[in-house]
């Protein structure tokens, strides 16, 4: 059985997951909450092996390169299909007008790119990488034994957006149905935004996906 900790970021409120066993820890989507974010990873006294992104949107990377200055040994794992937003301010979308008020966020090339399907594991813990895009073109979601980290997917009583760039609605119905919602239902959902639900509640009474 895994430990989960949830943090909720002050920017987009973004979630951030530290998945961890008795050894190691790994971190989902580090948001823009550096500060505790790090504290966080100091009081679990645990060896961190690696941050995962569910997609590069700069809500769930702000913190990517304060981890790795602090834990040079982590290693970063991305959608090969977004690899290049990381360092690119324009694609993650901290470069755009709307976000003038904000630093553009960039951070270094990733470790390792993520293969679909494929089973990891890492420090302990495995899970699997099912592709789940249209919220952005290289979005994934990670399934665990007992969970699935699903960014932003599938939300609680909804979908993730589809009018950013590579954004498309069709096909991140098809994402959700093909990938998520054939997972037992009662498999908790841990979305990248809001509260966590459940598959069984998803997939009966999502208003999107019925």
């Amino acid at each position: 059985m895994l430990d989960i900790i949830k943090l909720t970021n002050k920017v987009a409120l973004a979630n951030t997951y530290f998945i961890s066993n008795a050894e190691s820890l790994i971190i989902i989507d580090p948001g823009s909450d550096t500060e505790q974010i790090l504290k966080t990873i100091e009081q679990l006294d645990k060896k961190v092996c690696a941050i995962l992104l569910t997609h590069t949107h700069y809500d769930h990377i702000m913190s990517v390169e304060a981890i790795r200055a602090a834990y040079p040994e982590v290693l970063v794992y991305v959608s090969p299909l977004e690899a290049k937003w990381l360092f690119t301010p324009e694609l993650n979308l901290s470069g755009l007008a709307r976000h003038d008020d904000m630093p553009d966020v960039i951070v270094q090339k990733a470790d390792f790119g993520f293969n679909d399907h494929h089973l990891y594991t890492i420090g302990g813990m495995s899970f699997k990488v099912l592709p789940t895009p249209g919220h952005s073109i290289g979005g994934v979601s990670f399934l665990f034994d007992d969970f699935v980290v699903t960014g932003d997917a599938l939300f609680k009583g909804s979908i993730g957006r589809t009018d950013l760039p590579t954004g498309n609605h069709s096909q991140l119905i098809v994402s959700i149905k093909a990938e998520l919602l054939i997972l037992p239902e009662d498999m908790p959902v841990l979305p990248g935004h809001g509260e966590n639900t459940n598959i069984r509640d998803e997939k009966w009474y999502n208003p999107y996906l019925n």
